[in-house]
């Protein structure tokens, strides 16, 4: 179990270095555990008191719903993206490659590609003839 500091922060104790971690870091299932173990652990003859279990559990609904909006507004902005791109098709457009080279012709597909650097979510990519660039690197849209 990390040792909670007064100043809210756990902490991992490592042969070489000690890292701070703050608790808005830990995820939902770090957290639940860190507070089973914590119930579990307490002394019995001074256990927790009710005002900080409620407080806790107060943190973890606030966290599952943050959660569940940060999700709810990802799906949006890509529905968005989506749309945006697919009416794009059949366009003539001038956008920057992941190269910063222009590329200018018309937008043939659209392509929806997880990040890179294995970053959650995905990207929108537009197929504009042999190449592929990102949504939000257009930079002109002809008629």
């Amino acid at each position: 179990m990390e040792p909670i500091t007064s100043a809210g922060t756990a902490t991992t104790q490592n042969a070489a270095v000690s890292k701070p971690r703050q608790l808005k870091d830990l995820d939902m299932d770090q957290f639940l555990k860190l507070m089973i173990t914590e119930l579990q652990n307490q002394d019995p003859l001074n256990p927790m008191d009710n005002t900080q279990l409620i407080e806790q559990l107060g943190q973890i609904r606030q966290i599952t719903a943050t959660n569940q909006l940060v999700s709810s507004l990802q799906a949006v902005v890509m529905a968005q993206n989506l749309a945006a791109a697919s009416s794009l098709i059949g366009k003539s457009v001038e956008a920057l490659s992941d190269d910063n080279r222009t590329i200018s012709g018309t937008v043939e597909q659209v392509q929806v590609e997880p990040l890179p650097d294995n970053q959650t979510g995905r990207t929108v990519r537009l197929k504009i003839g042999d190449a592929l660039v990102r949504l939000e690197n257009l930079r002109h849209i002809g008629s």
